[in-house]
């Protein structure tokens, strides 16, 4: 099986080749992809080096499987040229997710919805992974109501330019800006543009995804998305009505039985998530697990996760995974 990574040299693409490394994703072949300037590199996954290649030549080898994280607008363009050659693609861009046409999938939850006629597969959002994650399992024994989420995001999920930007700050030098303020000692609350009702894409992401994932619109939602100079992972403040009362012994023990979800919840002891400890990590880990004495039916959660791994390069193999188990190349 032909396996292809475009964006191959980038921050989420390289973690791609290690996450593939790591779980011995069975391809004969390895077709890393990337821009122009980077053709000739070479790149290591599985212990051996692999040439990358331009998108043309990737298109000719006829991959069977096609990752993709190399931005929107690269995957509006090359993603149905690589799916009419026969490829199933496996997007981790914005491009797609939003088209009703295309599903959008989170192993644990909704990979079941997947059959061979999908061409162009969608990976949700870093933050919506790991908040569903926790959640779904909640909303299949309880229902939810309201999700009130405060995000707390990892500089990576910006890209390289932000990192270069803390350390260009750590180190009081001047260069180029990834945000419109210093990051290293501040917090900004401005993930994405801003759009017309006062949200970022970012906080609209979170809402839409979630009722798209969970097919249930009536879930109210509403999103804060705050940029934090923090490396490895996104954390979330998560307030979730639900429909039915709980016991959170049954809430814990739900969540320790879920699919990809560890459990650390024991602040007595000083145990809970963060993201120190979820860098490089494919799980979501949930903790401060509480009642909200404020209203009835109401849970507080604390859910961290590596946003390069579950919130991008970890789910979009899960995918490719279950096409491969399931057969639907």
């Amino acid at each position: 099986m032909k396996l292809a990574v475009i964006g191959a040299t980038g921050m989420v693409g390289e973690v791609m080749l290690q996450v593939l490394s790591e779980r011995n994703f069975p391809y004969t072949e390895l077709i890393p992809v990337a821009s122009k300037r980077s053709v000739g590199k070479k790149v290591f996954c599985g212990g051996k080096s692999h040439e990358v290649v331009g998108l043309e030549t990737a298109v000719s080898i006829k991959p069977d499987i096609v990752l993709f994280s190399a931005g929107g607008s690269i995957s509006l363009e090359w993603a149905p040229k690589f799916a009419d050659s026969g490829a199933v693609v496996i997007d981790n861009s914005s491009a797609w997710r939003m088209d009703s046409s295309k599903k959008l999938i989170i192993p644990e939850i909704n990979a079941n919805k997947l059959t061979a006629s999908d061409k162009i597969i969608a990976n949700p959002n870093c933050s919506t992974i790991q908040m569903l994650v926790a959640l779904a399992p909640l909303q299949e024994n309880y229902g939810i109501e309201r999700i009130v989420v405060s995000t707390y995001q990892s500089i990576t999920g910006t890209g390289v330019k932000a990192v270069q930007q803390l350390e260009n700050e750590y180190k009081s030098k001047k260069g180029e800006m990834a945000y419109p303020y210093p990051i290293h000692r501040n917090a900004l609350p401005h993930c994405d543009v801003f759009m017309d009702n006062g949200y970022t894409k970012e906080e609209m992401k979170l809402v839409n995804e979630t009722h798209k994932i969970l097919d249930d619109l009536s879930i109210r939602i509403t999103a804060t998305a705050i940029r934090i100079p923090v490396v490895g992972g996104h954390s979330e403040s998560i307030n979730v009505q639900l429909k039915k009362d709980f016991e959170l012994e049954t809430i814990r023990k739900l969540l320790n039985e879920s699919p990809g979800v560890i459990v650390q919840d024991n602040p007595e002891n000083n145990v809970y998530p963060m993201p120190i400890y979820a860098a490089g990590k494919n799980e979501v880990f949930v903790g401060r697990i509480r009642k909200d004495e404020s209203q009835k039916k109401t849970l507080n959660l604390w859910v961290v996760a590596d946003n390069l791994r579950k919130g991008a390069a970890t789910n979009t193999i899960q995918i490719a995974e279950y096409i491969v188990k399931e057969n639907l190349i």
